[in-house]
C-alpha cells in the first residue's frame, strides 16, 4: 500500500511530494484496477494544480475583500476578521482517507452491506473546503445597550451577514452549492438561502461546535471554497476551547469502533483509507523532513510549507473605532 507517509522523509518540498504521491498512486491504481485509489489520484493533481497555480488566489482574495469592505460600511461598530487559509496537506489527506472510511462503514453498519464503488466516488467529490474563509464578528461591549443581551445581538448580526453573502458573491463570478446535508436550519436565514448553509449555530454539532457554513464555486478559478462565519465566542470555543479537543478524542474512538466494526480484509478500501489515517494519526513530526518544515515536537514547529498547519491566504482585521457611538 501507498502512503503520503512514504514521502515525508527525503527532504522534498510539498510540490514534489504531491507529485511522487499522486504519480505512484495512479500507477499502482491502474495496475491493482482500484477505481478509488484512481479518484484518489486525481484529487491530488488537482490540489497539486492549485498549489502551483495559486494567482487565482490574488483576484479571489479581492473579490472577498469586497464583502469585507462591505461589512465595513455596514457594520462600523462591529469588530470583525476575515480569515483565509488553504488546508495544509497531512488534515487534506487525513481528511480523504476519513470520507472513505466514513462512507463504507456506514453503510455497512445501516445495511450490513459494503457500498457500491461509484457511492464511494459520489461521496468524494463532497470535498469543498481546502480553500476556506473565515469571517468572525464581535460586538465591543460599548455598544451593548442597557438590557440587552451581547450574545443574542451578535447572533443576530451574524444571521444578516449570512442572508447577504451568497448575492454579494454570486454578483462577483461565485456560485453558491446546495448544502448534500439534510439538515435544519434557523428561520433567521432567509428561505432564499436556507438550501445554501449548514447551520451548526441553531444546531450545534455534539461537541458544541457551532458555526455557519457555506461552500461555493469560484466560476473565474474553476475550484471550490468555504466560507464559515462564526461570532468571537464560537471561534475561541473551536480553535482553543472544548471543541477542538473534545473532536479529537471522539474521533480517536469512533476510528476505533469503525475498525472493531469491519475486520480487516472485508473491504481492501477501507483498510486502506484507514490505515493511512492511523499513519498520520501516529506521525511524529520531528523525523520528518519536508523542505520549510522543521518540527521539535508535535506542538512545538515552524511550519513554512503548509504540510502540518496550512497556508494563510489573508487576514483583513476591522476594529470597531467608534467607542462612544449607540447602535
Amino acid at each position: 500500500m501507498i502512503s503520503l507517509n512514504d514521502y515525508l522523509y527525503n527532504g522534498d518540498t510539498v510540490l514534489k511530494i504531491l507529485q511522487y504521491y499522486s504519480a505512484d498512486l495512479k500507477k499502482d491504481a491502474l495496475k491493482t484496477r482500484n477505481a478509488i485509489d484512481l479518484q484518489h489520484s486525481n484529487f491530488l493533481v488537482g490540489i497539486l494544480g492549485q498549489l502551483e497555480h495559486n494567482d487565482f488566489l490574488t483576484y479571489q482574495s479581492q473579490r472577498i475583500r469586497d464583502f469585507y469592505k462591505y461589512m465595513a460600511e455596514r457594520y462600523p461598530f462591529l469588530a470583525f476578521t476575515f480569515k483565509g487559509r488553504i488546508k495544509s496537506l497531512i488534515r487534506t489527506e487525513e481528511k480523504f482517507n476519513g470520507y472513505i472510511v466514513e462512507t463504507i462503514y456506514d453503510n455497512y453498519e445501516k445495511n450490513r452491506t459494503l457500498p457500491r464503488t461509484s457511492e464511494i466516488k459520489q461521496q468524494l467529490t463532497h470535498f469543498r473546503d481546502f480553500i476556506a474563509y473565515r469571517i468572525v464578528i464581535s460586538l465591543p461591549k460599548c455598544h451593548v445597550k442597557p438590557g440587552e443581551n451581547r450574545e443574542e445581538t451578535e447572533i443576530r448580526y451574524l444571521y444578516e451577514i449570512a442572508n447577504a453573502l451568497p448575492e454579494f458573491l454570486e454578483e462577483r463570478e461565485f456560485t453558491a452549492e446546495a448544502s448534500v446535508l439534510d439538515q435544519p436550519c434557523s428561520e433567521r436565514l432567509d428561505p432564499a438561502v436556507r438550501p445554501y448553509y449548514r447551520d451548526y449555530v441553531a444546531f450545534p454539532r455534539e461537541t458544541g461546535y457551532r458555526s455557519l457554513h457555506i461552500a461555493l464555486f469560484d466560476n473565474s478559478a474553476g475550484s471550490y471554497i468555504e466560507v464559515q462565519l462564526r461570532t468571537q465566542e464560537m471561534d475561541d470555543f473551536a480553535e482553543i476551547g472544548n471543541a477542538n479537543h473534545i473532536a479529537y478524542q471522539k474521533n480517536q474512538e469512533l476510528d476505533r469502533r469503525r475498525r472493531d466494526a469491519i475486520p480487516e480484509g472485508v473491504s481492501t478500501d477501507f483498510d486502506q483509507a484507514y490505515q493511512r489515517g492511523m499513519l498520520l494519526q501516529n506521525l511524529d513530526l520531528s523525523k520528518v523532513d519536508v523542505n520549510m518544515f522543521t518540527a521539535y515536537s508535535n506542538v512545538l514547529m515552524n511550519d513554512g510549507c503548509g504540510l502540518y498547519r496550512g497556508r494563510l491566504i489573508l487576514p483583513f482585521e476591522h476594529l470597531s473605532r467608534f467607542q462612544n457611538d449607540m447602535i
